[in-house]
């Protein structure tokens, strides 16, 4: 990994564009991967209310319950186990990257003049307002550092690049898990608790993790915005096993 990103800044001569040519082979490697995963989560998500009819119609009868739901699963042609298996292999590929982007000196130039790639949002609001280079850097402290010295805020090309990508990539998770629990009222919360705690974690990122981050995405929006379509339309035809919810108990 680390011989690919420096022989494609080599070729670029730009961190920036390397890092993003990196994360764009990485998601088409394991774009077969991620593909299966997409699409087996969207039709389980599909196909939620057909469960739901079926474990109240067999609440009482596990065994035809679960015969009945495997029945639902082979007539439309999804396997539960297709959404968590291809995670499986891309994690540690998606760690060493990320562990390498951490990890990597990428100096000081900035990527497009005003993103830094070494810094963090947290580092580079303290950088404008002035604060010690040996002070340790922590939300509070930068907060701190804020309220104290508020006139600092009008350096933006020192932190605005940084601050910019955090919201990118903020705004990009939303978007994800807005596709992804669509008409799931269960992860209605969770759509909009995730990209919150992920852009408070992403505040001590190195610009060149957001970089990443973002690029990926936004490929992975996309992505899921495709499937979403493409897989409505395979299933418009709404199976038709147990199609009338159940009125009376033991109604066939």
């Amino acid at each position: 990994m680390l011989l690919i990103l420096e022989t494609l800044h080599n070729l670029t001569g730009s961190w920036g564009l390397a890092i993003i040519l990196l994360t764009l082979a990485v998601r088409v490697l394991l774009h077969p991967l991620t593909h299966k995963q997409m699409v087996s989560m969207q039709k389980m998500q599909v196909l939620q209310p057909r469960m739901k009819m079926l474990q109240e119609k067999y609440k009482d009868d596990k065994e035809t319950l679960n015969r009945e739901i495997m029945n639902l699963y082979k007539e439309n042609k999804v396997n539960p186990a297709a959404g968590c298996l291809p995670l499986l292999v891309q994690l540690p590929i998606l760690i060493l990257l990320f562990r390498l982007l951490m990890n990597y000196n990428f100096g000081s130039e900035p990527f497009l003049g005003f993103i830094s790639l070494e810094g963090s949002v947290l580092t580079t609001l303290a950088k404008a307002v002035s604060l010690s280079a040996e002070t340790k850097i922590g939300a509070m402290t930068v907060l701190s550092g804020i309220l104290s010295n508020p006139a600092g805020l009008v350096h933006v090309s020192v932190y605005g690049g940084n601050l910019l990508l955090l919201v990118v990539v903020g705004f990009l998770t939303w978007a994800q898990q807005q596709l992804s629990s669509s008409g799931n009222p269960q992860a209605a919360m969770m759509s909009w608790f995730m990209p919150l705690f992920l852009t408070f974690i992403c505040l001590s990122l190195p610009g060149g993790v957001l970089l990443y981050w973002g690029v990926s995405s936004f490929l992975g929006v996309a992505q899921q915005w495709w499937i979403t379509k493409k897989t409505a339309v395979e299933l418009q035809n709404k199976p038709v096993l147990h199609k009338n919810r159940p009125s009376g108990k033991g109604e066939e």
